[in-house]
């Protein structure tokens, strides 16, 4: 499985963007789609996850209510969208897969390429 993350870039603050996660090759049901970021000098956080074959979620606490992870099935793609962008939200974003429902980057085994966001005050 290879995973390609795009769609980020520089906004405003109170902006959105909306990230993309491709992934190649079958997913199976039982896999765990997650965002990771991190910024410079910090280590990388947990963002959001979903099951690939339900809808559960499960967000982190400094973006719930701003972010929604999303799927579509048919094109393998994993969605991000993130509203009222602020300055803190700056990281390389990281989509990444694997079966356990986890916060922890250790647990998931393939990841993508990351993808800039930088957020300006």
């Amino acid at each position: 499985v290879q995973l390609q993350a795009s769609g980020g870039g520089l906004v405003h603050a109170g902006g959105s963007l909306k990230l993309s996660c491709a992934a190649s090759g079958r997913i199976f049901s039982s896999a765990v789609m997650a965002w990771f970021r991190q910024a410079p000098g910090k280590e990388r956080e947990f963002v959001a996850l979903t099951r690939w074959s339900r809808d559960s979620t499960l967000y982190a606490g400094s973006v719930k209510g701003r972010f929604t992870i999303s799927r579509d099935s048919p094109k393998n793609t994993v969605y991000l969208q993130m509203n009222s962008l602020k300055p803190d939200d700056t990281a390389v974003y990281y989509c990444a897969r694997g079966i356990q429902w986890s916060q922890q980057p250790s647990e998931y085994n393939f990841w993508g390429q990351g993808t800039q966001v930088t957020v300006s005050s």
